[in-house]
């Protein structure tokens, strides 16, 4: 494996992490806020608000995949000779990003939403992407990479602390009934994704820029019509590594349900608990709070565990959560009883560790394919994890949104009826532990770990040496099931990305 560029210290631990207020910052205020300002602020119906995500994501399919694509291919052109074939799109996209408080302008048509929540789509995935491709490579050292996952996912849990408490500090200034709450909330998080973007720019560094260790010759730049050829050629090899394909059904079981969860969560607060849009903030933030504390206790585990166990601890502890919730209704407890609290408590503390695990798993997939293509595809697994985010996210979203309005839901009502109610409480509960048990059953097959992982690094430099068999019969065990691939098909002896 290539030495390391460079030491990697606390500012850019830190400006590497800062970026995720945008990543996870934005998904936080999405998921929690848009349905409800959709729906009780703007005159969208349910259905119109789940129609905006479906259309988003059709986009979005080619859009993410394709500049995954088009930043591994890079580095070949002047511009990304100069700013870096990752860090281009970094740079490019900061003076694009108020385009997010652009979203929560009260008072226009369906169409000004569909095109202004496309828009900040669209440069969320330009700078998110290339992101995503920054731990690995800065660094090709497995606890490099966790404090680098750590310290993203910490500041991701911080920025959804803010999205929790922001609109219960803007009602309380602005009144309980003012849509501008969220205007003022999208002005505030696009000058905060502005600064982190700028500092991720300034404090990170690619292995082939001047100072780091050079990769092979970059391929020439392919054009539109080579990148479209590539594109899904890209995408579907990667589902072809055993690994990935586990992570990504980890990640789905542990995002997917909180997506349904929050999307829930504020709905069943409101009509179901009798609370109100200041109770669910404060609610909102506070399990953003304890799902701070979960991190770093996720770490920790991360580091000196196997993740696999660690995500099945987490997912029940998120499971328990959303049924006590079910449990209060049931039993007619109301949003301001302290009992509240158990479930609050319980949620944040399996939510935070689902959040850290998938992204610490995520920065090793680059290293499991390289032992098959013998190539380094940062940019093309960065592009898939995107896509498949915010793809699943807005399915989420807009299937609770459907679901809703098939369940009787009325828009801007300030009472809704028990069969709508109904449905957003089965959504909160057997929508959030469905896809957690889905999590669970896969995490069971998940192998990768910090001692599976030293293996792998060591399979690589054996096999760049030109070896052809492995340096012992449970080095290669390990190796095939991390990848799906008999040893004497690795290092590119395989049709995977061809």
């Amino acid at each position: 494996m290539l030495p390391e560029t460079r030491p990697v210290r606390l500012r850019n631990y830190l400006a590497y992490g800062s970026n995720d207020v945008l990543g996870a910052g934005s998904m936080a205020v999405i998921s929690g806020w848009v349905l409800i300002f959709y729906t009780q602020f703007c005159g969208l119906s349910a259905g119109q608000a789940a129609t905006i995500f479906a259309v988003a994501r059709i986009l979005d399919a080619v859009a993410s995949p394709m500049i995954g694509y088009i930043s591994d291919h890079f580095g070949s052109t002047r511009l990304g000779q100069r700013f870096g074939r990752r860090r281009f799109f970094i740079l490019a996209a900061i003076p694009l990003l108020p385009s997010f408080a652009l979203m929560w302008l009260p008072g226009q048509t369906f169409w000004y939403y569909l095109v202004s929540y496309v828009l900040f789509e669209l440069v969320y995935a330009m700078e998110i992407i290339p992101f995503e491709t920054l731990a690995a490579e800065m660094s090709s050292d497995y606890k490099t990479k966790a404090k680098f996952a750590g310290a993203r996912i910490l500041f991701g849990q911080a920025s959804a602390i803010l999205a929790g408490f922001l609109p219960l500090w803007l009602i309380t200034t602005l009144g309980r009934d003012s849509a501008d709450t969220f205007f003022y909330m999208g002005i505030i998080f696009a000058a905060l994704f502005m600064l982190t973007a700028g500092l991720l720019y300034l404090f990170s560094w690619e292995r082939h820029m001047p100072g780091g260790v050079p990769l092979a010759p970059a391929a020439p730049t392919a054009g539109m019509g080579q990148a479209f050829k590539a594109l899904y050629r890209n995408l579907f090899s990667t589902m072809r590594i055993r690994a990935f394909r586990l992570h990504l059904g980890m990640y789905l079981g542990g995002y997917i349900s909180q997506d349904i969860f929050n999307a829930a969560f504020t709905f069943f607060v409101i009509f179901a608990l009798t609370g109100s849009m200041a109770i669910a903030s404060g609610l909102l933030g506070t399990m953003y709070i304890v799902q701070f504390v979960a991190v770093i206790i996720a770490i920790n585990l991360a580091l000196r565990a196997s993740p696999s166990r660690a995500y099945q601890i987490a997912a029940a502890s998120f499971a328990a959560g959303a049924l006590t919730l079910i449990g209060l209704w049931v039993l007619d407890i109301p949003a301001s009883s302290p009992m509240i609290w158990l479930p609050i408590i319980l949620a944040g503390l399996g939510r935070g560790a689902l959040n850290y695990i998938p992204w610490a798993t995520y920065n090793y997939m680059a290293d499991v394919d390289e032992i098959v293509t013998g190539q380094r595809r940062e940019g093309s697994f960065a592009g898939v994890m995107t896509f498949v985010r915010k793809a699943t996210q807005a399915a989420a979203v807009a299937g609770v949104g459907f679901i809703m309005q098939a369940g009787g839901f009325v828009s801007g009502a300030p009472v809704q009826s028990y069969d709508a109610i109904l449905t957003i409480a089965l959504l909160l509960g057997i929508g959030t532990v469905g896809m957690l048990g889905f999590g669970i059953l896969v995490s069971t097959r998940f192998r990768l770990s910090p001692a599976t992982h030293d293996v792998l690094m060591a399979e690589i430099e054996h096999l760049r040496g030109g070896a052809q068999a492995p340096t012992s019969p449970e080095a290669g065990r390990i190796v095939e099931d991390l990848s799906g691939w008999r040893y004497d098909q690795l290092w590119g002896r395989n049709p995977v990305a061809r």
